[in-house]
């Protein structure tokens, strides 16, 4: 499994974005609960467009320059 997300438009699964940011499956939904991560459901399930993915990292590399 690649870590960096995918350039074509994707859902990413929880378990994706864990391995992409290298952070527990608790971080990724707090990032999701307070907004910072934008996401989606489908029935049960959490996703997590992959240019969402990307803009919050984005976001984070410019506050840390």
């Amino acid at each position: 499994m690649s870590t960096a997300p995918p350039t074509s438009i994707e859902a990413l699964m929880v378990p994706e974005v864990m391995e992409a940011l290298r952070v527990s499956r608790s971080k990724v939904y707090d990032l999701i609960r307070s907004r910072q991560l934008e996401s989606f459901t489908i029935g049960r399930s959490r996703r997590i467009a992959a240019d969402s993915l990307r803009a919050f990292m984005s976001q984070r590399i410019e506050e840390a320059a």
